[in-house]
Order: structure tokens, then C-alpha cells, then sequence
């Protein structure tokens, strides 16, 4: 086995300090930042992409005009290397090929620096780990819709093993960008619409990551899922308000609850302001009053952007100026502005190398957490330690029956049943069923644009896409060998050719029932209608499907739309002649069989919506969270009201609520219960599954704050418990919630606790009320920081 201990068996080496575990990290850091060249310091700033193509836009626009693949790796590597990008997630490589030439690759490097620093390698890991072979787990949209943040942590957790496993140290996830346009066509990589969904989500995936040793890193710091008109990269125009107290809380939760070591910054601009060059949000906020010790990432050729799309810099220098000032740290995925321009500023003055010293000292550091700079670490992962020089073709399993089964349990409680009108679901085992649509045959529609097939495999149709990835229609089959199945695809996912039509028809009239499944093509940058750079004019489906929908509905026969999508469309115009729908949100590898097995009746549905369903594809994007003029009203003729609200979904079994106290009494509906402004208050409640199968029930708990010093939303999510039973059982569930839940940002720009009247919803959606306790707050107006409560505490009994 090669690494970088060079001593003999018998010879005892004494490391030097920056190579001590004993000694405090920030001496380590000091002591080797003192010995580093400027070179040397500021080769920890940037990372080289081996393998990205520089000639053809095979991923994404300027690509090709913003990498170099003709780099001198041997040259390159003398002065060191702070990353190493995508070593699986570019091209299809054997999980175990991949992982020794990324291992000898750090050996190389090690080798040819003074001090012998390995770098950081990073890969994409939003639905697993991007490389070929690996499981494909749900997209973000899905976590969203299972409301289980401990489902979604035992997920990442497996996710990091796998990627600790081949070499890897840090991965690029997740999201938290809060929904705020569906037409954006990242929609499908956030996790939903409401900020403390998408916070407690987002930090349970943070934990699992972190627990495996692999650093999370936070996209994409801050605003980017609220461009204007849904466009990728548009402006943001927004309040500090809204700012702090929707798209901020995700951020700040999986810092300091969730230990997240990195961040990135996004793209966008906040009136004028890009990201990356915002020292108040890179450096202001997020490490003076969140305390976030990390470092700071650029989203790829990001730094670069403030010369090329935002007009912040004259070249590649300025920009680099411009964003290390801010408080960016590693420029990525390659080298462009943190190049020998730049040192070479910096040597003149021109650029203050304190600034070059507090990024490497914070790059630096994170080596040391990862163990790079200690003496005995190897590049080489257990697998390969064992192998020796011998054939490892396949010796790195990455979808093992352990990671399909997890994937599937995801996918499954991530499935929203939204209507089964008059009951048809489940479908009969002998019934004649007609599968139609584009994506009742195919894959795709199980693939969010960041898995490994949908992002990269598409460049490579001579490969196979490297998992099993089993069709509804093969799902179906599988589920109901009784069934008689005719299929039909009918039209194409995009395009306006109509010809399948006809054929789709004749067998809607010959089945008992239709299964029509249709939905996105999920890709990047290209032709498909979900993914980055692929934003809708509207929420009408793509294409043709809405006609083939509509056609489908005048045969007569019952039909049961199953929609595998990116973001939610508007159904009202065939919601009422549905016989049911099925919402599923790029379920992952296994969402085939776990649609089919709510279809079936083999699984109860229990996932509920992380976005709310428009009705009318044009009516005005919108979420629930918003004050009151923001919904229906008397003085606008567009009514946002969505045909499925938020937090909605249906089940195969009943559930009853009962009991409710608050702080073990029965509440008098007449008395608002009092609570201090730095209190709390425990409510509590009572589910039963009165139905004849187990279920899981979803209780969400809303906050209406009816008269405040600045316009509120007129509910918002502050807590939900999901809860499984058995048939006949109950659980008692308590919402421990502290006054701090309810602190919002006052006229005068700090967050606040304020005295009042205040009302607690027990709710089955956001539009679904079950309870309401009233509350009073008393005392003092409080002012809140990064010390309040984030979270309301949740307890089964």
C-alpha cells in the first residue's frame, strides 16, 4: 500500500506540530501557514477539475470556456492543491477503478509538495452519491413529502459511508433554497415550500452527512430559489424581512443544529448584490453571528460570474479580490481567478495577503478535521487496502440490497395520494388496466437532474445506466400478475406530435381502467422541462400531456393520473374528473414499485405535500406562506388558492384526533392561555387509527399571529410529527413550543418576541384546521439572536 509515511518499520517518526493530533487544531494551522509560500497558501484556494471537457457544453453554458483540460498535473501539483473536483460525478468510471485512481492521484500529490498536503475531494451527492453504480435515492422534493427528517438522516449517513469509502471528503448538498416560484427549474432540489419543513429536513440530512465524516455543504447561500419570474440566475428583489425569516432560517438551523462544515454561496443577486460578493451575508451573518467556522465554497465558476454576468469586476483578478474580500475561500471546480494574476497582486500589494491567510487557514483547518494532515493517513479506502495491485473491477458495491431497500422505504412514505374519488385505489388484482402516457414505460421520470444517469449518463447511451431502475409499467406488473396490461406511451414527455393519440384512445375504451402516467424529463442546461437552467413559462404539463390528459378523460373509463414530476402543475381543469391521482416527486431507483405499491394497496400512502398544487397554470405563483392579501380576496380578480394545499395527502386508512390539552389540561376555548414571551407552553394531542391497515398519519402544527407590528403570514408551519399505527392503536404526541417559535423580524430590523394574542393550529394540512388552542403571550417585548429556540420540541408516547 502507498501512502505518505516514508519511514522505515522500525524508525519512529516525530511529526511536526502542524502534523500532532494532540495539539489544538489552530496551532497546527498556524504552525503551517508560517512555513507555506504565498504560492503554496494560495494553491489551498482553488481545485482542478480532471476530466471536465473544455471543448463542448456537455454540462453546463461556458463550461468549456471557463476549465482547462490540458493541464500540466505535474507542474500544477508542486505548489499543492486545495481540491480535487468530481472525480466520480464527470465521467462513468467502475466505483472501484474511480477510487484507486483518485487514491494514487492524492499520492502524486502528496509526493510532489514540500509538505505533502492531500486535497479535498468533493462530489455531488444530492440523491447519493454521484457516480456510476451508485443507489439513486429520491430527489430533495421527495424528502420533502415524507415529513421524516430521521428517515432522511439514516439516508445521508449511508450516503457519506459510501462516499467516505471511495476517497471522498466533502459533498455538494444539500439544498435549502425554500420554494418560492415552481416555475424554477430547480425546484425539484429543494425540499419544499415552507421554511421549517425545509430547515428540520435539510439539517437531518446535514447530520446524517457530517456522522459518516464527510463535510455538508449548504446550497446555495441565499436567495437563489427566488429569482424573478422563476428564471435561473435572475435577479432576487426582496425585503430583509422576508430574507431573514423565510430563506435564512434553513441556513442558520443547519449551522448551529446540524454542524455543517461548508457553505456555498449562490449565484444570485439581492438588489443588486451578488452572493459572492456580500461581505455582510458571507462574513456579516454568517460567521460574526451564527459562529460558522467552515469555509466558504463558490458555486461553480462562480467567482468568475462577477466578471462575466454581473459586471462586479473588470477580470479575473478583481474578481477574485472581490470575492475572497467577501468571504469566499475555494474557488471551484477549476482554477480561473486564484491563478498567478492573482498571487501576483497580491505580491505587489495590490491584494492584502491577510485576506489569502485567513482562507487557507480555514481551508487548512478543515484538513485537519478531515485527518489529511496526520501522519498515518492513507488515500487508500479499506477495500483497496486489501486488494493490493489485484483486479478490483466491482469491488466497491454502491447499491447493495441494504441501500435499495432504504431508497425504497424513502420513496414509498414520499408518495402523496392527493384525490382517490369513489375509491378506485387500490386497483383490482383482476381489473384490465391500460398503463398510458410517456413515462409508463421509461425511467426517467424516477430521475431528479442530479442523478447520476440524468446528469451524466445521458452523454453516455452506449452504457447501461448502471442500477436497476424498474418502469411503472414493470412495477405494475410485478404488483398485480393478475391484472391484464395494455400499454400505449401516447405522446412524448415535450414536442407536439399527437400521433400516438389514437392508439392510447382504443385502449382507454377496451381497459376498466386508465393508469396514465405522466410528468418531467429531468436534465441540465438542454431540451428537458426540470432541472437547473430548465425553468417553465407556466404549470400546465409539458408538452402535449395535458391534451392526451384531457383526450384520455373523454374515453369514458375511469382514470387514475400518476404524476412523476420536478415541481407541482396545475390540475384543476381535469381535477374533478379524475377517478385519483398519484403525486410522486422523481422518486429515486425504487419509486417505480413504490408507486406501484400504492397503486396496488400493497403500501397505505402516507406522504404529504412539501409544495402547494396550483389550480390554474397561470394563476400567479405562489405558497401558502404569505399575509393576507396574499391569498383570495375582495379587491383582485385572481385567486391564488391552490387546488391541493400544502401539507396535503390522502391514505388508504382513517385516523381520529382527540384529547387535546395544553400543559396536561383541557383548555377553555373562551381563555387564551397565558405564556411568558421567553416561555413555553406543551400541547398535546391524541391520534387513533380507526381504519382496518396500518398507517402513518402526518399531525402539523401551524402559528397564526393575527395582529403584529409588521404584515405577517397568516399561518406558518412551527412543528409536525409523523406517527405510525397499527390498526386500533393510538399515540399521544406533545408539541413542546417555546415562545421563541413565534419571533419574526421587527420595524426595526432585529428579530423579536412580541406580546399578544396568538393562535396554535392542530392541522391536517395548512387548509385542513382539526384544532385551534389560543394563546397569550405576556411580559416583555424580547429581542432574539442565534441563542433562541429553532425548533419545537416533538415527543410520542
Amino acid at each position: 500500500m502507498s501512502d505518505r509515511s516514508a519511514a522505515a518499520p522500525d524508525a519512529v517518526t516525530i511529526p511536526e506540530p502542524w502534523q500532532d493530533p494532540s495539539l489544538p487544531p489552530e496551532k497546527r494551522v498556524a504552525d503551517l501557514l508560517g512555513r507555506l509560500t504565498l504560492e503554496e497558501k494560495v494553491a489551498q484556494l482553488y481545485s482542478v477539475w480532471i476530466g471536465a471537457n473544455a471543448t463542448v457544453d456537455d454540462m453546463a453554458p461556458q463550461q468549456h470556456e471557463l476549465v482547462d483540460d490540458s493541464l500540466d498535473w505535474a507542474h500544477l501539483i508542486r505548489t499543492g492543491l486545495g481540491q480535487l473536483t468530481r472525480p466520480f460525478g464527470t465521467a462513468p468510471v467502475d466505483p472501484a477503478l474511480g477510487a484507486r485512481a483518485l487514491a494514487r492521484m492524492q499520492v502524486e500529490l502528496v509526493a510532489a509538495g514540500r509538505f505533502g498536503i492531500p486535497a479535498v475531494a468533493h462530489e455531488e451527492c444530492l440523491c447519493g452519491v454521484m457516480t456510476w453504480g451508485a443507489t439513486v435515492y429520491p430527489t430533495p422534493l421527495a424528502w420533502g413529502a415524507t415529513f421524516n427528517p430521521a428517515l432522511v438522516e439514516r439516508m445521508a449517513a449511508r450516503i457519506g459511508a459510501d462516499m467516505r469509502r471511495l476517497g471522498l471528503h466533502q459533498g455538494l448538498a444539500p439544498v435549502l433554497d425554500v420554494t418560492r416560484d415552481a416555475r424554477w427549474g430547480r425546484t425539484e432540489e429543494t425540499i419544499g415550500e415552507d421554511p421549517y419543513l425545509v430547515a428540520t429536513l435539510a439539517t437531518g440530512y446535514v447530520r446524517g452527512l457530517e456522522s459518516a465524516g464527510v463535510v455538508a455543504t449548504l446550497k446555495h447561500f441565499a436567495g437563489y430559489s427566488a429569482s424573478r419570474a422563476g428564471r435561473n440566475f435572475g435577479p432576487v428583489h426582496m425585503g430583509p424581512r422576508e430574507l431573514a425569516d423565510v430563506l435564512l432560517l434553513p441556513f442558520e438551523m443547519a449551522v448551529r443544529d446540524g454542524g455543517a462544515r461548508s457553505v456555498m454561496h449562490a449565484y444570485t443577486e439581492i438588489d443588486g448584490m451578488p452572493a459572492a460578493a456580500n461581505p455582510a451575508l458571507l462574513t456579516g451573518l454568517l460567521r460574526d453571528e451564527w459562529g460558522f467556522t467552515g469555509t466558504v465554497v463558490a458555486d461553480y465558476f462562480g467567482v468568475s460570474f462577477l466578471e462575466l454576468h454581473h459586471g462586479l469586476a473588470e477580470g479575473p483578478v478583481e474578481a477574485a479580490a472581490v470575492a475572497l474580500s467577501a468571504g469566499v475561500d475555494v474557488e471551484l471546480p477549476a482554477v480561473r481567478c486564484f491563478g498567478p494574476g492573482f498571487v501576483a497582486a497580491v505580491r505587489d500589494g495590490a491584494i492584502p495577503e491577510s485576506l489569502v491567510d485567513r482562507a487557507a487557514a480555514r481551508v487548512l483547518r478543515q484538513k485537519i478535521e478531515l485527518g489529511l494532515l496526520d501522519l498515518d493517513w492513507s488515500p487508500f479506502p479499506a477495500e483497496l487496502d486489501a486488494a493490493g495491485d489485484a483486479p478490483i473491477d466491482g469491488l466497491i458495491d454502491l447499491d447493495p440490497p441494504a441501500g435499495r431497500a432504504l431508497a425504497r422505504e424513502v420513496a414509498e412514505e414520499s408518495v402523496v395520494l392527493l384525490a382517490n374519488d369513489g375509491g378506485a385505489l387500490p386497483l383490482r388484482p383482476d381489473a384490465r388496466i391500460a398503463v398510458i402516457g410517456p413515462l409508463a414505460d421509461r425511467a426517467t421520470g424516477m430521475l431528479g437532474c442530479y442523478t447520476f444517469p440524468a446528469h451524466v449518463g445521458i452523454h453516455h447511451p452506449e452504457l447501461p445506466a448502471g442500477v436497476a431502475i424498474p418502469s411503472p409499467l414493470e412495477s405494475l406488473r410485478a404488483e398485480l400478475p393478475g391484472a391484464a396490461f395494455t400499454h400505449v406511451p401516447g405522446c412524448d414527455v415535450s414536442g407536439r406530435d399527437t400521433e400516438g393519440f389514437a392508439a392510447a384512445l382504443a385502449a382507454a375504451e377496451a381497459a376498466d381502467v386508465v393508469v396514465a402516467v405522466l410528468g418531467d424529463r429531468a436534465g441540465i442546461f438542454g431540451d428537458s422541462t426540470s432541472g437547473e437552467g430548465c425553468d417553465a413559462e407556466s404549470l400546465d404539463l409539458p408538452g402535449v400531456q395535458p391534451a392526451l390528459l384531457e383526450a384520455l378523460l373523454g374515453t369514458g373509463t375511469p382514470v387514475v393520473a400518476v404524476l412523476l414530476t420536478g415541481r407541482p402543475y396545475a390540475l384543476g381543469a381535469y381535477a374533478d374528473r379524475l377517478a385519483a391521482t398519484v403525486q410522486a416527486f422523481f422518486p429515486g431507483e425504487e419509486g417505480g414499485p413504490a408507486v406501484a405499491g400504492v397503486l396496488s394497496g400493497r403500501v397505505c400512502p402516507s406522504g404529504r405535500l412539501p409544495v402547494s398544487v396550483p389550480r390554474r397554470p397561470a394563476g400567479g405563483p405562489s405558497t401558502y406562506l404569505g399575509p393576507t392579501l396574499a391569498h383570495a380576496n375582495s379587491v383582485t380578480s385572481v385567486d391564488p388558492t391552490p387546488l391541493y394545499p400544502f401539507g396535503h395527502g390522502l391514505s388508504y386508512t382513517a385516523f381520529a384526533w382527540d384529547g387535546v390539552r395544553v400543559d396536561g389540561a383541557t383548555p377553555d376555548p373562551d381563555t387564551p392561555v397565558e405564556v411568558p414571551t421567553d416561555g413555553a407552553v406543551t400541547v398535546s394531542l391524541t391520534v387513533h387509527n380507526i381504519g382496518d391497515r396500518p398507517g402513518a398519519d402526518v399531525v402539523q402544527l401551524y402559528l397564526h399571529d393575527p395582529i403584529a407590528q409588521v404584515t405577517r403570514p397568516v399561518i406558518r408551519l412551527i412543528g409536525y410529527a409523523r406517527v405510525a399505527l397499527a390498526p386500533g392503536q393510538s399515540r399521544r404526541v406533545d408539541f413542546r413550543v417555546h415562545a421563541d417559535l413565534s419571533a419574526f423580524t421587527g420595524r426595526a430590523g432585529t428579530r423579536v418576541v412580541e406580546p399578544g394574542a396568538l393562535e396554535l393550529r392542530i392541522s391536517r394540512s395548512s387548509a385542513d384546521v382539526a384544532h385551534t388552542v389560543a394563546l397569550k403571550l405576556t411580559g416583555p417585548e424580547r429581542q432574539v439572536g442565534t441563542d433562541r429556540q429553532l425548533t419545537t420540541e416533538v415527543t410520542l408516547h
